[in-house]
């Protein structure tokens, strides 16, 4: 069962010493990371990546900060962050400890939304603390990230005894640590995927869309809006459903299937989909009278069955 952490400031003894810090994977979150721990008085001494990006993010980041190999990375810092893709990270973590890189009391941090502390296992084994410290954030791979850390909620997991340290890293990081149990993992980063990374996809079509209808600024035109309604969504969810699906407007929703067949073929699944997400949550909260719910969902049946929703011409 997933727990608030308390707000409550830490004792002295909670509170991690002064760490080097080293970094394994330099993308977005890595360098901001340890960047920010910087900040709170930490040393990082170590990165590794291996892209052009990765090195110039590393410099711009952690300037003066030596790049090296993930092995020695291990062998100088006494925390380190494994800020590596999530398919990624259970090879490297086997081959670190079958390698001997990892050290007994050495910090071991993922910042993998997908997994717990259990993916350390191998490297449990071989004597280092495992940590799953997740931030619930996008980021940009620019200093901006470190700003963005204030406030942030952080998915903790972490075996009993070291909940304190992670708790107090993710503190030390600006961060606000939200215990998530092991077995919740996949669930929780679910969740997350399913609110920020579709969200880019739905309005990066909505931009593309209202480009097609002629509008010269579609961002400045979507701010106002989208922010509005993630306001009201977050402090009243589903009440604060509105449009055509909410209000049962069964031939709008057909007209609209109707225009993306036309203009953005690719996007009318999508549509349907989220439609009939939408007609569901607003009949199961009472703002979709019924009737109209059974007169929206047989049109959006009955343009699912039209060919062409796949941009192919094909029936689907």
């Amino acid at each position: 069962m997933n727990a608030s952490v308390s707000k409550e400031p830490l004792d002295a003894r909670d509170r991690p010493a002064r760490l080097t810090v080293g970094v394994v994977g330099a993308g977005r979150v890595g360098p901001a990371l340890a960047a920010s721990l910087r900040l709170a008085g930490h040393r990082p001494v170590a990165v590794s990546g291996v892209s052009d990006a990765s090195r110039r993010r590393a410099a711009a980041l952690l300037p003066d900060v030596p790049l090296v190999e993930p092995a020695e990375v291990l062998a100088r810092a006494e925390l380190v962050l494994l800020t590596v893709p999530d398919d990624v990270l259970p090879t490297l973590v086997e081959g670190l400890a079958e390698t001997g890189a990892v050290r007994p009391g050495q910090l071991l941090v993922h910042t993998s939304g997908r997994y717990g502390a259990g993916v350390l296992d191998p490297a449990l084994r071989a004597g280092a603390l495992p940590l799953a410290l997740h931030p619930a954030m996008t980021f940009t791979g620019t200093g901006v990230d470190v700003q963005r850390l204030a406030g942030c909620s952080f998915g903790v997991t972490a075996p009993e005894e070291l909940r304190l340290a992670a708790e107090a890293l993710v503190i030390e990081m600006g961060g606000e640590p939200e215990w998530i149990a092991e077995e919740s993992r996949p669930l929780y980063h679910a969740a997350l995927a399913l609110g920020a990374n579709h969200l880019v996809t739905l309005v990066a079509q909505s931009m593309e869309l209202l480009a097609k209808a002629g509008v010269a600024a579609p961002d400045r035109m979507l701010g106002p809006l989208l922010g509005a309604a993630l306001d009201n969504a977050l402090r009243s969810g589903d009440a604060a459903l509105t449009g055509p699906v909410a209000r049962g407007d069964a031939g709008t929703v057909a007209a609209h299937i109707g225009e993306l067949r036309a203009h953005a073929p690719q996007a009318v699944a999508g549509y349907i989909a989220m439609a009939r997400a939408t007609a569901d949550r607003a009949l199961a909260h009472g703002l979709l009278k019924a009737e109209l719910a059974e007169d929206l969902l047989v049109a959006l049946a009955d343009q699912e069955r039209r060919p062409g929703d796949s941009g192919t011409g094909e029936p689907r």
